[in-house]
Order: C-alpha cells, then sequence, then structure tokens
C-alpha cells in the first residue's frame, strides 16, 4: 500500500519540532495584569468569585507590582474601589481618591519595569453603578459623561499613568480625552480605546471585584452579543478618533470579532481575558475536570492566535513565570 506523500505529521514529531514551526508564541512581555486597590482595605482582601485574585491594599498593590515586574509582564492596568460613591463619581477626579494615589505610588514605583494603566471610567465610583452621569429621566447622559472622562483623563495623566483605558463605551470618548490631554501638555499619555466591548454575562466575577452598585443592565451602551460588524465599526472611529490602541472586550466569546478588528487596525489590537473567563477555567480546575495550566495557556495562546497583540489577564503574571 502506498501511504501518502504528503504528511503535515512531521512537523509535529517531537516537543522540539513544534516548538520550532509554532506559528505563535506568548511572551511576558505581551501580557498586563489587571489590579484591583480597595480605598479601606489595610491587607489583601480576596475576591470570593475570582480564587487567586484580591483587592490589594496599597502597600500590598506594591509587593504585587513588584513580582509582576520580575516575572517580565508589560503592564498593569489599575481599578480603583472608594469608600464614598456620589451620582457623578466625585472621587474619580480627586487627586486623593484611591485610584489616582495608586497610579502615582505604582508610578514611582515600578513605572520604569512595567507600564503603568488606569481604568478611566465611572462604574467604580457612582452610587449607581452605571459607566456614566445619569440625567434626569435616568438615562446615561453621553455627553455629560464625556465632560467626566475629559476630568478623569487630566487627574490620571497627573498622576502618572502612562496608558488611559477607556473603557465606558460611551460615543465620541476618544475625541474628547485626547484633545484634553493635548490641551493640556499630556501628549505623550496614550490612549487605550475598549472600541468593541460587549454587554456579557462573563462580567459577573468582576461585580464582586469593584463592588460594583449596578442595578440593571448596561445595554444601552454597550454592544449586542449578537453584532459582529458592529465591532468593527466601533474600532474604525475609535482609531480615527485618534485611539493609540484598541481593546476586544470580552476575548474568548469573541475571537471573530478580533480578528475582524486586527484584520483592519494599523495601530496595536489588544483583548481582555475577563473576569468570568478566568473563573471559569479556575472552577473546572479546582474540581479535577481540566489541567490549569494546560488550559490557561491555551486560552491565551487562542487570544494571540485570532489577532490580539498584548492580552489583559489574571493569570499574566503565573504565564510568565510559566514561559521563562
Amino acid at each position: 500500500m502506498t501511504g501518502p506523500s504528503i504528511r503535515p505529521r512531521r512537523l509535529r514529531t517531537t516537543p522540539a519540532m513544534r516548538r520550532l514551526v509554532a506559528e505563535t508564541r506568548l511572551h511576558p512581555a505581551d501580557l498586563v495584569l489587571p489590579m484591583f486597590v480597595r480605598e479601606d482595605a489595610t491587607e489583601p482582601v480576596p475576591i470570593s468569585s475570582m480564587p487567586g485574585v484580591s483587592q490589594h491594599s496599597l502597600d500590598s498593590l506594591v509587593r504585587a507590582a513588584e513580582a509582576a515586574a520580575s516575572a517580565g509582564i508589560g503592564g498593569v492596568m489599575l481599578f480603583g474601589i472608594p469608600t464614598v460613591r456620589d451620582a457623578t463619581g466625585t472621587q474619580a477626579t480627586d487627586p486623593n481618591g484611591i485610584l489616582n494615589r495608586a497610579t502615582e505610588l505604582l508610578a514611582r514605583e515600578v513605572g520604569d519595569a512595567l507600564v503603568v494603566q488606569t481604568d478611566l471610567c465611572l462604574d467604580e465610583f457612582t452610587d449607581h453603578g452605571h459607566c456614566g452621569v445619569l440625567d434626569t429621566a435616568g438615562r446615561v447622559d453621553n455627553d455629560a459623561t464625556l465632560e467626566r472622562y475629559a476630568e478623569m483623563a487630566l487627574a490620571q495623566a497627573g498622576a502618572g499613568s502612562s496608558i488611559l483605558g477607556l473603557s465606558g463605551m460611551m460615543d465620541g470618548q476618544v475625541a474628547v480625552v485626547r484633545d484634553a490631554l493635548d490641551a493640556a501638555g499630556h501628549i505623550d499619555t496614550a490612549v487605550l480605546a475598549y472600541a468593541a466591548k460587549y454587554s456579557s454575562a462573563f462580567y459577573g466575577p468582576f461585580r464582586e471585584a469593584v463592588d460594583s452598585q449596578l442595578t440593571g443592565d448596561r445595554r444601552t451602551y454597550q454592544q449586542d452579543p449578537a453584532n459582529r460588524r458592529e465591532g468593527v465599526r466601533e474600532a474604525a472611529l475609535d482609531i480615527a478618533e485618534g485611539a493609540d490602541i484598541v481593546m476586544v472586550k470580552p476575548a474568548m466569546s469573541y475571537l471573530d470579532v478580533l480578528s475582524d478588528v486586527a484584520e483592519i487596525s494599523d495601530i496595536p489590537v489588544w483583548a481582555y481575558q475577563i473576569s468570568g473567563e478566568y473563573s471559569m477555567i479556575e472552577a473546572a480546575a479546582a474540581r479535577g475536570w481540566i489541567d490549569k495550566k494546560a488550559a490557561v495557556l491555551e486560552s491565551v495562546l487562542g487570544i494571540r492566535r485570532a489577532g490580539a497583540d498584548t492580552v489583559l489577564t489574571y493569570w499574566a503574571a503565573e504565564i510568565a513565570e510559566w514561559i521563562r
């Protein structure tokens, strides 16, 4: 019997061979670690729905960031959890607010080793939990929210953030923030646009992580999970408005959108492996149903393969240690 002359299995014969011909690779510098800092914390507070992740005190935040820097990852993305919230999220723009204090601290302590980034959104700071200012009818007012975002941008840039992560999904947010930064002389502060951010069921554990006050949903401003082309449109708008980087979020359920955005983008494309994606793998691994390390590496490799230049993942430091 004559066998096939074309045998793709030749390039799968050994680990060394597979490594040699791999089309996609993971590198610590391509990973960003999201981190939570809580104003009233004196030590790390474990997040029950996200095993292994905590709300940090300022002291433990620095220690964790130093460990992440030693692991060689590319950066950290900070989320602040204040003790006092109000309708317009005033703590978000207070120089002494927890996020701005944490940013200044990390920029000073690890800013040479890591790119310190900040989440620019009001949801952690409002008493209603929405990502913007509400009008008299209780709806998110897009243009009034943009004014707050511009103020937040100046506060975060002033605190030392190198990249502002615009995650609120307000129309025109990139242009408004870019104009505000440039007018104030922050011409080197980069804008990361959460360009294609979908209203997802997988955000659940994140609500606990930031002690969200939200009731209802965010479907009037986050994208409908049914829409693929809309993700490309949103990314194209943000690129035209001056974004330095665009993001797709969540990652694993939207690999098609990620691939589409990567195809049209001439700037870096990132993706966020969100809390629910993290927690599902952690829960299954804890029950012995899957191999955690293998599943984590495969999941992040898949996100990179789909087109992400950088991945935000809660496993960033672990992955970096595994692959060094």
